[in-house]
């Protein structure tokens, strides 16, 4: 790997960050994008460092919602601080099981989320905060973090797509705050999973931080073009995402 190599993927980390920040799914383009650019390293390497990318840009995106949103810290807390240990959890799972096992399944959840969202054309378009008793709260904040975190684990790829409908539906959010809150729960996805690769040696340091100029630089761009667009930009945003997401995981599965 030469410093040329790395700096040839900033502007993949860029789009990757700003994807990220407006849906979540940036891994649909960077990690193709490493593993091409790459091929000669492990897979559980490319993932490691991957992950140490997103979280800058996660991060990044994440500060700028929260100056500028309300969020519902007691839950959306509980729900990253459970996701923590379960994507770490689910990266253990990624160095031993094939990711063919899982593919199927999301498909069809991202299809249902896509369908749910294109036949409710009002659905996140308003942010309208239900209350929930606290067991209710702290019940659906767990399953959610430690449900989804454990995909980030495993997958990644959607995870912040996911984490935007699960707000949307539980807490009455649209899809602005729904997008805020996802990137504070997705750091800590990121987190849970990238302590497994550091430990087990699995991230290019050098590469990280010559991507994470570009993913930091895209997940602040995302989010600030989020808020200024509002609930109906992400919507169209998340749709194509979706497609997108469905379409790689297919050609993953079957090519």
């Amino acid at each position: 790997m030469t410093v040329l190599d790395a700096l040839q993927l900033i502007p993949v980390a860029v789009a990757a960050g700003w994807i990220d920040a407006v849906v979540g799914g940036g891994g649909l383009l960077q990690l193709p994008a490493m593993l091409v650019a790459f091929p000669g390293l492990p897979t559980a390497t490319v993932l490691g460092t991957n992950k140490a990318v997103a979280i800058t840009g996660t991060t990044s995106a994440a500060i700028t919602y929260v100056r500028r949103t309300d969020i519902n810290w007691r839950f959306v807390g509980l729900a990253a601080a459970v996701a923590l240990p379960a994507a770490s959890g689910g990266a253990l799972v990624a160095t031993t099981l094939p990711s063919q096992v899982f593919r199927p399944v999301i498909m069809a959840a991202l299809l249902t989320v896509g369908a749910f969202v294109t036949l409710r054309p009002d659905f996140g378009r308003t942010h309208a905060p239900v209350r929930l008793s606290r067991s209710r709260a702290v019940t659906a904040a767990a399953l959610s973090g430690a449900g989804i975190g454990f995909y980030d684990g495993v997958i990644g790829s959607g995870t912040g797509t996911f984490l935007i409908i699960t707000f949307l539906l539980v807490l009455g959010a649209d899809f602005v705050h729904g997008s805020a809150m996802a990137k504070v729960v997705n750091v800590g996805t990121n987190l849970g999973a990238l302590i497994v690769f550091v430990v087990q040696g699995h991230v290019l340091w050098l590469l990280a931080a010559t991507m994470a100029v570009g993913n930091v630089t895209g997940g602040a761009l995302g989010a600030r073009m989020a808020l200024k667009n509002g609930a109906s930009f992400v919507r169209y945003a998340l749709l194509v995402v979706v497609v997108l997401l469905v379409a790689k995981l297919g050609y993953d599965q079957w090519s």
